[in-house]
């Protein structure tokens, strides 16, 4: 029996054989404010590559199917209806054409056609997800990416509200809607969004062409909608993206909804983006969270071209859709003519650098090019690999074969595949031609192995401190334990930056750039040579390459004095990356990262950079400091998260992060009254604006410690009765240290099904908190007896939540090792369950070694 499960060699079986040209969609959504179930009726016309009699399948999970009609010949579902297949026997050679009648169910888990009611209105709002496998949750479908088709869709909605699919909107009769058919896509990046959704509209023209521009959202979120600079960004895509891939986009409208309860941040449905409707913000934040927000829609818009005009074969090459979206939406923020966010490779250099370095240190570490056997595999290969990993590597890319180059194989690659699929070999021969690099071994070695290099610079001065030799020793450290492959030395394109203290500003400039190729373990570079040691020495300047890059002795000294004091934002960005690699890889005791971060931060100017630091601060003094100096670590942090607070701009951005870090980790009576008072508007900090998400901050953390329950809870509640405030409120009553409010917790997300997927990650945010460690010890052997069972009860996105989530993370020790160690040997996991568990495993040995060299450091001293 099959599951819900399909395998590579399965996907190429039917690929082989079929050809699919059209789907005919009609839905009855007409009792969508009820829920339940509603009507399906999908015709399917398609092609077989054989003789009469070949045998084939079509994917769909409903709860009931009611019709199979095949060529006319009526089939019996209860004979060719089984888990997520409808059996396909007799086919004729040539054209056939397929009808399927069934009942399709809503959900709450933001998968397949995802339902949700506002409190504010309570009407209901509808949209799909699909990526990876489930169309087939809506409408019956032959669902892997390289079988595309034209998608018509016919929709019954109620009364007042809108549809939006794919095709242009077009004028209801009778509340019934007809969409032209779309191009030849994939079924995953077909859309539905339905509902009484407030909308904005404009257009994109330039040059004779006009391409019309739509921006959704419930109407309990309008009056927050910043439209114009939504609207700004994506103009500013669309004049970049077309002149750099030199084709038009390829669809006949663009709209963005802003869906609530969305499990991801957005998805590229062709012309249909659907966005998490927490980019809509309701109260204020700092300009790192519009600077992510502006990516976010960059890579969606990217996606057009990238993913939905020319489309990867099988997920293996995801990759290619995400690294692509991921490196381009960057680039374009960093280079658009008025883009606000210059420096856009900083804050990747600092946030999602940093989370491929630690996804390709576990030991589910795989190439970016990954094996893909089937879509068990690819539900939990949306990682740092395949996003940031792959982005690194393709800037690397663009540095060896050269920008112009680049692009213009992009150019010819999107002319020779548009609406088609692709394999890695098909971009790296239009590559191949531009540049005239051979792209074989390049590829061989970063994209189909595993693994992370180090660059360490190897400096000889004389007396006199001129440097007499200089070279980088790349190493390939041992993979992790259990992950596949070998290490590797590969060839990198790096700068080599220069610096020096000026004596005038007190800053740390760059006096000089050597840019060179660095391959094999020692790579000399004889241009320093004979010069006088340059104050600090920085390998993969610029950030052009992807590796662990370290700093020599002398060169820390001086990082660690002036770390803040970098004329530029990306070096500093590169010196705290590796600063906090250092403080994971327990090469640096957490109590001197902190003394590093809190001598550097004062002078960081990029919000985005100090909001990473503070997140990496309490993770380090959490995780990583020995246990018996945390509260010592943990009061200075504090306070000086409160120093900040208070010294900090009023009404700024620094303010505002310094108020959430200091509600983060409050602890002392004074501190927590201090919450307590800019709660009630007794205590106040000049410029601080205590809006609804700040109150919530501190109403949490007020939860977390026991001064708030549920009377103060609810009452928060009151004042913000929206989903958001739902969820809000579930995370403190799940904070609560009491041995009742963690029992109500789990058994709301474990013995129940009932939670929406976004109140269910809420619960589980809640619930582990890092200073409850003793109330929490209890539910590691719960986790254990009950995580299998979750998994093969529950739907993908639901069982990854609590998987992941209720991992006994904060149980740093040998005990919890065993134990996962045990489960792993005797419950047989299937192979995705047993990889994030594994993730959760690796994370908790770091943390061990780390706590253990740092109390080594301690009692050293």
């Amino acid at each position: 029996m099959p599951g819900t499960n399909l395998t590579r060699e399965e996907a190429q079986q039917r690929a082989r054989l079929l050809t699919v040209d059209s789907y005919e969609i009609d839905l009855d959504l007409s009792g969508a404010q009820e829920g339940g179930t509603y009507r399906s009726a999908t015709t399917v016309r398609f092609d077989v590559a054989a003789e009469n009699g070949a045998e084939s399948f079509i994917d769909l999970v409903a709860p009931a199917v009611h019709e199979v009609v095949l060529n006319g010949d009526a089939l019996d579902p209860a004979e060719v209806f089984q888990d997520s297949r409808i059996a396909l026997p007799g086919l004729l050679k040539g054209r056939n054409v397929l009808r399927v009648v069934a009942d399709c169910a809503y959900t709450n888990t933001g998968e397949g056609l995802h339902r949700f009611v506002d409190p504010v209105d309570n009407q209901a709002y509808l949209y799909t997800q699909f990526e990876v496998p489930d169309a087939r949750r809506v409408f019956a479908s032959f669902e892997q990416p390289d079988l595309k088709a034209t998608f018509q869709f016919t929709v019954k909605a109620p009364e007042g509200w809108t549809v939006i699919s794919n095709s242009p909107t077009p004028e209801p009769q009778d509340n019934v809607w007809v969409f032209e058919p779309t191009p030849r896509i994939s079924t995953y990046v077909t859309a539905l969004i339905v509902g009484p959704y407030h909308s904005v509209h404009s257009v994109y023209e330039k040059d004779g062409q006009s391409v019309p521009l739509g921006i959704y959202c419930r109407p309990s979120l309008a009056e927050y909608l910043d439209s114009d600079a939504i609207f700004e960004v994506t103009r500013q895509g669309f004049a970049w993206f077309q002149e750099k891939f030199d084709y038009a986009y390829p669809f006949k409208k663009y709209d963005q909804l802003f869906v609530p309860e969305f499990n991801a941040g957005a998805m590229e449905n062709a012309g249909a983006v659907t966005i998490r409707d927490q980019y809509v913000f309701r109260s204020k934040v700092t300009d790192a969270a519009y600077e992510v927000r502006a990516e976010t829609i960059l890579h969606e818009l990217a996606h057009m071209w990238f993913g939905d005009l020319v489309t990867m074969e099988w997920w293996n090459d995801l990759w290619l859709n995400e690294s692509f979206a991921t490196y381009t939406s960057i680039a374009c923020q960093a280079a658009a003519p008025g883009s606000k966010w210059p420096h856009s490779w900083t804050t990747f250099a600092n946030s999602m650098k940093t989370w491929a370095y630690r996804q390709d240190q576990l030991p589910s570490t795989h190439p970016i090019m990954a094996d893909i056997r089937d879509l068990d595999d690819v539900l939990v290969n949306f990682d740092g690999i395949t996003y940031a990993k792959g982005a690194s590597v393709l800037k690397q890319l663009v540095a060896y074969v050269g920008e112009d180059e680049f692009f213009r194989g992009v150019q010819a690659y999107f002319k020779r595949h548009a609406y088609g699929n692709t394999r890695l070999s098909d971009l790296l021969g239009a590559l191949e031609e531009t540049s005239g690099r051979d792209l074989k071994t390049w590829s061989k070695k970063w994209l189909e192995t595993a693994g992370i290099n180090v660059l360490r610079p190897e400096i000889e001065t004389d007396a006199d401190g001129v440097v007499t030799s200089f070279a980088i020793r790349q190493e390939a450290p041992a993979l992790p334990a259990g992950a596949k492959g070998e290490p590797i030395l590969r060839p990198h394109r790096i700068a080599v930056g220069l610096y020096e203290l000026d004596g005038d500003s007190g800053k740390l400039v760059r006096d000089e750039r050597i840019e060179l190729d660095v391959d094999g373990a020692l790579t000399p570079v004889p241009q320093l040579a004979g010069k006088r040691r340059p104050a600090v020495v920085l390998l993969n300047d610029d950030d052009l390459s992807y590796a662990k890059v370290r700093l020599d002795e002398a060169s820390l000294r001086v990082v660690t004095e002036h770390l803040g004091d970098f004329e530029a934002s990306l070096p500093r960005a590169l010196c705290w990356a590796s600063a906090w690699d250092m403080t994971r890889d327990a090469e640096l005791a957490t109590r001197d990262y902190l003394s590093l971060v809190l001598s550097g931060i004062g002078k960081e100017s990029d919000i985005g950079v100090v909001q990473s630091l503070q997140r990496q601060v309490k993770l380090a003094i959490d995780l990583y400091a020995d246990p018996a100096a945390r509260d010592t670590l943990l009061a200075r942090w504090t306070e000086a998260t409160l120093a900040h607070l208070r010294s900090a701009q009023p009404g700024g951005d620094h303010q505002l992060a310094w108020a959430r870090a200091f509600a983060a980790t409050a602890r002392t009576p004074e501190q927590l009254d201090l919450l307590e008072g800019l709660l009630d508007g007794s205590r106040s900090v000049e410029g601080l604006v205590v809006d609804t998400e700040l109150r919530w901050a501190f109403v949490q953390r007020l939860a977390a410690v026991g001064r708030f329950g549920e009377a103060e809870i609810a009452a928060e509640y009151e004042r913000d009765r929206t989903a958001a405030g739902e969820r809000h409120a579930a995370t403190a009553r799940a904070a609560r240290p009491t041995p009742q409010a963690k029992a109500e917790a789990w058994a709301s997300v474990i013995d129940s099904d009932k939670l929406p997927n976004a109140v269910q990650e809420a619960v589980i945010s809640g619930f582990v908190q890092t200073d409850q460690r003793e109330l929490l010890a209890p539910y590691t052997d719960k986790y254990f007896e009950v995580v299998k069972d979750i998994w093969e009860s529950r739907s993908h996105e639901m069982a990854q939540q609590i998987a992941v989530g209720l991992y006994p993370s904060v149980q740093v020790s040998q005990e919890v090792l065993d134990k996962t160690d045990a489960w792993l040997a005797s419950a047989e996991p299937n192979a995705a369950l047993r990889r994030l568990v594994s993730e959760s495993r690796a994370g908790v040995e770091r943390a061990l070694r780390a706590q253990q060299a740092d109390a080594a450091a301690t009692a050293a001293q």
